[in-house]
């Protein structure tokens, strides 16, 4: 006998709210329900409650929906894009129609979220299906992304932290490196790989002194670097206990706290209010700089040697302004708080930045340009097999014989030497990889690192005058050691000089790294010229020209892209695109822009450059089953990216649950930044050069009227590839704004004339008037 379920009304129940609130109270809390309500006609345009099978559900809809077998419903999916559900209140006799991509896409992402709560059958509020794509990225990142990009390293943490994708030794047993002074914390692993012995985790300790060689050492038998940790009380079994400080991943095969990742995912946190866990990140960057001497690249053995750009002042007084300060006593604890990361801030700037070999003395400027031994032992099996090639023929070896002799130290090459050299300077700056950097990095002073390491000297010398009384005093060594304002001014006015003198190019508007070692700029125009302005190293006149010359060659339709066309040179088989080149964008370069223009009183433009960033996010959330990848193509308009590495973010089953970090906080910090009138916009999709046309039409500059017209016909060649060159009639996810933030229903009718845009992204269905 068929069992009849019944649906009761809850009002009560917020239609939009998390996961974890929506299918676990109401009518999906679980039970029965006393009574079926009845449907009526003139009920029809009511919002609608669908009575639906989790399971069979998404068995049928990926069956006919996901054409290509990747486990989500995108525009590349050639099913009908229609598919039928019962309404609530008929109890699932009466159907409607759920069409088009985007509502498609989140009845499965719906679907495998009911599953995660163990609901077999659900009441579906339509309006999770058609909500506004902006408001429903934001609530997804807002309660999902950041807790499944959360980590912690203690007992509890430690299977899903010590997963390395990247390690590709012999040895896969999870491992743990514990600081050489941290004996306490090195007992307590030991008591946790012997209580939990199915982990098979291998407990070691480093030594006192983390030398290259050593590091070098302990490539074939990788392992996590233990972070900071507190006793906590355990009210269960009444006593205090360890537990790690929670820190954030960037996603997919990074699953470990980076470097500069964690400066621009800590902005997105406290955008979301969670400052304790971007606290936490603050606190595990003190811990890395008392324990292994530098801010990791990341907190795995074989980034030991390798640092990644400097963000901590910036960050941790993002941090500061958002503590509880309601108390005078909270107030007090903040402060020395504060001074606690300065001193660790001070620890890294002398003993990393200003020190050799990073520091050059001839120019005064410093480098990426890290020490080390030996093959980078994290990427692909074959990423340097094209550089190893014809050292191997001459030695009349294989290559993974001679990158074994190499690394062993047997075969000594110094041409060899010069490379990696190199190529560890450009994991260091985080631009890995790019032909900015390609065989000379590690001799570049660039504009990049310069600008972070002002910031540094600006920042503590303010901090010291507006909260310090303008004396900081640490203890180091047994030594009482004074820091006033007037030295770390000195040092930011003699780097800003310097910069001026080495990286300015006043016939170009741009900044340009510098060559140390051949003692001339390089000619590579990157989007990270706009650093010295977010650093406000660049004077008024400056920013002018950088902004009326030099701005155009980096704003693309997506956003700004890495570097110019010209800049990154011609491609080829033999000379492949980098992944931080023409034509891709990066959340952190655009962030960077944004607090630049900012900076300078040029709002307009901010919005501008950060809602074309925006649109790119949105639109591929919208068309690809809510994909939030690493990366963008922001020229060709795509995530669909053929470059090194690929894309990270965009392999999941059904629903995304992590995005990518930076990624995920560019987005909310540019919902902070436009207008609502551009929110609206980007809710409907609407196509960034459609939103700013009144602004092309009134513009006086030729040279811009004709870059934005090429742009636009690029997009239309894009739309008429999408179309097979107009033999598939196309319409797509329409949006719609009728109804507020809301967006509309694809059942209803094209002849809307609230609707706002329509995008070239789907087939329309022949004979009817519905998409």
């Amino acid at each position: 006998m068929q069992s009849t379920i019944h649906v009761l009304s809850d009002p009560n129940v917020d239609v939009h709210a998390p996961a974890k609130t929506y299918y676990t109270t109401g009518n999906n809390a679980g039970g029965s329900i006393s009574r079926l309500q009845t449907f009526k006609a003139n009920d029809k345009n009511k919002a609608q409650k669908f009575l639906i099978d989790v399971k069979e559900t998404q068995r049928i809809l990926v069956e006919q929906e996901d054409t290509d077998g990747d486990f989500q419903i995108t525009v590349n999916d050639l099913g009908p894009k229609s598919f039928s559900v019962g309404t609530a209140d008929s109890g699932g006799y009466r159907r409607i129609e759920i069409r088009g991509t985007y509502m498609l896409s989140n009845l499965l992402q719906e679907l495998a979220l009911a599953d995660d709560f163990g609901r077999k059958h659900i009441v579906l509020d339509e309006a999770r299906l058609n909500e506004n794509p902006v408001d429903r990225l934001s609530r997804m990142i807002r309660h999902n992304f950041w807790d499944g990009l959360t980590r912690r390293i203690d007992a509890e943490g430690l299977e899903i932290i010590c997963a390395d994708t990247k390690n590709r030794s012999a040895d896969h047993n999870p491992r743990i490196y514990i600081p050489f002074a941290e004996d306490e914390i090195f007992e307590y692993y030991k008591k946790v790989a012997e209580s939990r012995s199915h982990l098979k985790l291998q407990v070691e300790r480093l030594p006192e002194e983390i030398t290259p060689d050593y590091v070098k050492s302990i490539n074939d038998r990788p392992g996590i670097l233990a972070l900071a940790m507190r006793k906590e009380y355990d009210l269960v079994n009444k006593e205090h206990v360890w537990r790690g400080i929670p820190f954030v991943v960037p996603g997919g095969r990074f699953n470990e706290m980076y470097g500069w990742d964690s400066y621009f995912e800590t902005l997105g946190l406290l955008i979301d209010d969670r400052t304790e866990l971007a606290q936490g990140m603050v606190d595990n960057f003190v811990y890395q700089i008392k324990h292994y001497g530098k801010i990791l690249n990341a907190n795995r053995s074989y980034y030991l040697c390798r640092s990644q750009p400097p963000f901590l002042t910036d960050m941790a007084l993002r941090v500061y302004k958002k503590l509880d300060g309601s108390t005078t006593s909270k107030k007090l604890a903040n402060l020395a708080w504060l001074a606690n990361v300065f001193q660790a801030a001070i620890k890294e700037y002398n003993q990393v930045w200003m020190a050799e070999p990073r520091y050059d003395k001839k120019t005064g400027l410093s480098r990426f340009r890290p020490e080390g031994l030996g093959i980078p032992p994290e990427t692909e099996a074959s990423h340097f097999d094209h550089v190893i090639e014809p050292f191997a023929k001459r030695a009349g070896l294989s290559i993974l014989e001679y990158m074994e002799y190499y690394n062993n130290g047997t075969i000594k090459e110094p041409q060899l030497d010069e490379y990696f050299l190199h190529d560890r300077a450009v994991r260091e700056s985080g631009h890995d990889t790019t032909y900015r950097y390609e065989k000379v990095c590690a001799n570049l002073a660039t504009i990049d690192l310069n600008s972070l390491l002002y910031k540094y000297e600006t920042d503590i010398a303010d901090t010291i005058d507006l909260l310090f009384d303008g004396e900081l005093s640490f203890t180091e060594n047994a030594t009482l050691i004074k820091h006033c304002s007037q030295e770390w001014r000195q040092r930011a006015a003699i780097r800003k000089e310097r910069i001026n003198t080495y990286l300015w190019n006043e016939e170009k508007s741009l900044y340009f790294d510098f060559d140390t070692v051949l003692e001339r700029q390089t000619n590579y125009e990157s989007v990270t010229t706009f650093w010295a302005m977010w650093a406000k190293c660049a004077s008024i006149e400056q920013a002018e020209k950088m902004v009326k010359h030099s701005l155009h060659k980096f704003e693309a339709l997506g956003g700004l892209v890495s570097g110019t066309e010209e800049s990154r040179g011609i491609t080829s088989l033999d000379r492949p695109n980098r992944q931080w080149d023409f034509p891709f964008g990066w959340a952190p370069h655009q962030i960077m822009a944004w607090q630049a223009f900012e900076n300078y009183g040029k709002k307009e433009i901010a919005e501008r450059v950060s809602y074309r960033w925006l649109y790119t996010i949105t639109k591929s959330f919208v068309d690809f089953n809510g994909v939030v990848p690493e990366k963008y193509d922001v020229v060709g308009m795509t995530h669909k990216v053929q470059v090194e590495y690929g894309n990270v973010g965009v392999d999941f089953k059904y629903v995304p649950r992590e995005g990518f970090g930076w990624m995920n906080a560019s987005y909310q910090i540019g919902l902070s930044l436009i207008s609502t009138k551009m929110r609206r916009a980007l809710g409907t999709c609407t196509h960034p050069d459609l939103f700013f046309e009144k602004t092309l039409k009134t513009t006086k500059s030729p040279e811009e009227i004709s870059r934005r017209l090429r742009r636009r016909k690029s997009a239309e060649a894009a739309a008429r590839k999408i179309t097979h060159n107009g033999q598939i009639t196309a319409a797509i996810t329409r949006i719609g704004s009728n109804s507020g933030n809301s967006q509309q229903s694809h059942a209803m009718s094209i002849n809307n004339s609230d609707m706002l845009f329509l995008e070239l992204t789907e087939p329309y269905q022949q004979g009817t008037n519905k998409f």
